[in-house]
């Protein structure tokens, strides 16, 4: 059945009943609808922020239909599960956050201390600040929550990690992958040093980043698209291809 209730009306009440959750201290609004560049069919991306046990069986007495994970079932890093659930006609994902891990994260970030932490979904993996990010870009619907800035150390020293691992990926498949005529892995190698590149000229900017939707096109690396759509399976050809994406992000990353 379509909604009876506005989107205002809708978020004010699904904010006010995840927030009402035992050890829930803040509720956020995330992704394209807080930064308004939703469409219509967009999701909502919520997040319970808490502070000691916190019971997803306490989210799923709610009642809403969908799937809720328990603690640790998205690979027990930073981000540690949520649901995908539907509610009031609309689809909703909610993400759990761990305060204590939160800030955690917040005080390494500001030395220049990060992980990258394999995610499904995110090819490169999610840097650890990530959760930092979302702190500075999210809208906070219930309760209070820090709005950081870009730490002066993280532009020091993300730039350096993310490009140095896109390097070696290149490295890797000019060596082990191309002289094979392994086009699938050539492919996977760009794409995957593109968003590591992606993440060090964003990093190089103080820019923050959630997920990464956009990122490629962010970091002004579309060009990399015509490198991959002319790959072929002679070795000769793809290493050729591979010296034009190293060439290529390394101008990006140059250039800031």
């Amino acid at each position: 059945m379509p909604s009876l209730l506005t989107d205002d009306a809708f978020l004010d009440s699904t904010a006010d009943r995840l927030a009402g959750l035992p050890c829930v201290r803040a509720v956020t609004l995330g992704g394209s609808r807080a930064q308004g560049t939703h469409r219509p069919d967009s999701d909502w991306d919520m997040a319970v922020y808490y502070r000691g046990d916190f019971d997803p069986g306490d989210l799923r007495a709610l009642g809403w239909p969908g799937e809720v994970s328990e603690l640790g079932a998205w690979g027990g890093g930073v981000f540690n599960g949520g649901a995908w659930l539907t509610v009031d006609g609309r689809r909703v994902d909610v993400h759990y956050r761990d305060l204590d891990v939160v800030e955690h994260q917040t005080a390494e970030a500001g030395a220049g201390r990060f992980r990258v932490e394999p995610l499904m979904f995110h090819l490169a993996g999610i840097p650890t600040y990530l959760v930092v990010a979302e702190l500075a870009v999210n809208r906070v619907l219930r309760g209070e929550l820090p709005r950081p800035a870009y730490p002066a150390a993280l532009r020091e020293t993300a730039p350096a990690h993310w490009y140095g691992a896109a390097t070696a990926t290149l490295a890797y498949a000019a060596d082990g992958h191309a002289p094979k005529g392994a086009l699938t892995q050539v492919a996977g190698a760009i794409a995957l040093a593109t968003t590591q590149t992606a993440h060090a000229v964003l990093a190089a900017r103080g820019e923050w980043v959630t997920n990464e939707k956009g990122l490629v096109r962010r970091a002004g690396l579309e060009g990399i698209d015509a490198v991959i759509a002319e790959l072929e399976t002679r070795p000769s050809s793809l290493s050729r291809s591979l010296m034009q994406a190293e060439e290529l992000l390394r101008f990006a990353f140059e250039a800031g």
